[in-house]
């Protein structure tokens, strides 16, 4: 496979990047401190049409594939990670679900208006049902007009912001194999509250909220694909996700390699600059290896699932690779800082602590290497057979 980026993705990427220098990066300190994510910035991102990067253009979207949305959050997280993934989240764990799932009249209802703004989100986790996502209680039950929906949803990326929301619930309790459904539903709607905004160690300009849905009704023509194929939608959702955090993380990544050797030749120590020195050296090599690998797996996860090939052993791989060199990036590079590192005065302790949700979120580290493992066991030829 060639790697080389074509015309338009090398001008998408450059475009991105610019407006990432000149708008994003110069208020990361603030928003980190503040914890919010103006309103200002993100009409600004929806002007630039990054809100519907992959909508197809029938719905007023640019009409791009997974690599496009892939290098969008990659560029925007090397200026602010927060910003990365409230693009990841709208477009990865809403936009996509909607495109895949929905049928013509929800596309023409929905598409548009996250195309235009409005913000996507997933709901998906609850305070009992995290990794083991089959074991969420959150009820809707069907009703003469409606959908009635009791209970709540925590850890919601975009919670605070979102207007639409793709909702993960429970309508067949008796059933294993077809317990969950999924649900288009808006926000404000009628039984439906924003209940606690999370403080976060990192990310902070990324809201992360809980729902509580209390005798919420919704229409029957919001139901997201097939009743009972709530689990298959959320699985598919989260392989997308992966790769749109994979991204994240190496944004923040080469955000880390960037800051460590500017700082290694300016910063002098024993008489030399201290990138001089081999121990400095070595960790640099470590971090720009990783980088080249990382995005090396999260490309070719995207690739794979443009060319509408089986991606998720990729996609897992490259998520699970990415944030970890994500997290051992920043801890590099606090090291190279030394003492300067672990303050605020640098952008590098902030790095260090965005990089670690990385590894925590659209699936643990320890998830990955189970899914990796039982794909690789259960379906060596399906999985070889996609090598490039």
């Amino acid at each position: 496979m060639d790697y080389q980026l074509d015309e338009d993705h090398q001008m998408l990427q450059q475009s991105v990047r610019d407006f990432a220098l000149k708008e994003v990066a110069p208020g990361a300190e603030e928003r980190d401190q503040t914890g919010e994510l103006p309103k200002g910035l993100r009409d600004q991102i929806t002007e630039l049409g990054l809100m519907g990067v992959c909508i197809p253009e029938q719905y007023g979207g640019a009409g791009m594939d997974c690599m496009s949305s892939t290098i969008v959050v990659e560029e925007v997280s090397k200026a602010c990670a927060g910003t990365g993934v409230y693009l990841s989240a709208h477009n990865s764990l809403c936009v996509d679900p909607i495109v895949a799932f929905g049928n013509e009249d929800q596309k023409k209802k929905y598409l548009p208006k996250l195309a235009s703004g409005t913000v996507g989100c997933l709901s998906l986790t609850e305070a009992g049902s995290g990794s083991d996502a089959g074991s969420a209680c959150c009820m809707a039950v069907e009703e003469k007009d409606g959908w009635r929906i009791n209970g709540s949803k925590i850890f919601v990326t975009n919670g605070k912001e979102a207007g639409v929301m793709v909702l993960i619930a429970v309508t067949d309790p008796d059933n294993a194999r077809r317990r969950l459904s999924a649900f288009i539903v808006e926000q404000p709607w009628p039984g439906l509250r924003v209940g606690k905004l999370e403080k976060k160690l990192g990310i902070k300009c990324s809201s992360t909220a809980e729902f509580v849905f209390e005798d919420c009704v919704i229409p029957k023509e919001n139901l997201l694909g097939e009743r009972g194929k709530g689990f298959s939608v959320a699985l598919a959702t989260l392989d997308g996700g992966r790769i749109g955090i994979g991204a994240q993380a190496l944004g923040i990544a080469q955000a880390c390699l960037y800051e460590a050797t500017k700082y290694a030749r300016t910063r002098e120590q024993f008489n030399r600059p201290i990138g001089k020195f081999q121990a400095i050296q070595n960790k640099i090599a470590d971090m720009a290896l990783r980088i080249e690998a990382s995005r090396g797996l999260l490309y070719r996860a995207a690739w794979l699932k443009d060319q509408k090939r089986p991606y998720g052993y990729y996609s897992a791989m490259a998520k699970l690779y990415a944030s970890e060199t994500a997290s051992l990036c920043a801890n590099h590079a606090v090291q190279v800082f030394g003492g300067y590192g672990y303050c605020q005065d640098y952008p590098v302790e902030r790095f260090l602590r965005d990089a670690k949700i990385t590894e925590i979120y659209e699936g643990t580290s320890e998830i990955h290497r189970i899914v990796i493992a039982r794909n690789l066991i259960k379906n060596t030829e399906e999985v070889f057979s996609a090598r490039v």
